[in-house]
């Protein structure tokens, strides 16, 4: 099903995805404090897609456990089926709330922070675990940051008006 490079990959490809759709919510909102949330948690899912970058480029050096290789297949397999975790681009010009866009991107750090847990039994080195570790609470204060940010329920436009 999923060798470890690929997982990686889906890795890499959930950072890319979040640091995108970050990227292009910044030109939709004119909220200076919602604006500078989102260029930070695009700096920061960046920066996890360096890491898994790294990550990756040492793994293809190092010999494969085939064991944990299969198991892994198997595993994940199992849990993601035909699942890319490839989140699909947020359509900007149908979502005209600011709750509901916040919603979303709360959806997608818990995505992410699923995927995350769900890696951690297959990592063997410590060094690496500390690291996802450190991603899944850094994406747990995406998540607190964007529950905390105020928004007025009967705000309709993601503008300021």
């Amino acid at each position: 099903m999923f060798s470890v490079l690929e997982i990686l990959d889906l890795a890499i490809q959930l950072e890319k995805n979040g640091e995108s759709v970050y990227r292009k919510a910044v030109d939709k909102v004119t909220k200076p404090d919602l604006v500078s949330l989102l260029i930070w948690m695009a700096d920061e899912e960046a920066q996890h897609r360096h890491w898994f970058s790294e990550v990756k480029k040492n793994f293809e050096t190092h010999s494969i456990n085939p064991f944990m290789e299969e198991m892994g297949r198997k595993v994940f397999g199992g849990i993601l089926g035909d699942e890319s975790f490839s989140h699909r681009d947020v359509d900007f010009s149908r979502v005209d709330r600011l709750d509901d866009l916040i919603g979303i991107f709360i959806e997608f750090e818990k995505d992410t922070i699923l995927f995350y847990e769900t890696l951690l039994p297959f990592i063997e080195d410590n060094g690496t675990l500390e690291n996802i570790a450190k991603i899944i609470a850094e994406e747990n204060n995406h998540i607190k940051k964007l529950q905390d940010f105020p928004v007025n329920k009967t705000e309709i436009s993601l503008a300021d008006n």
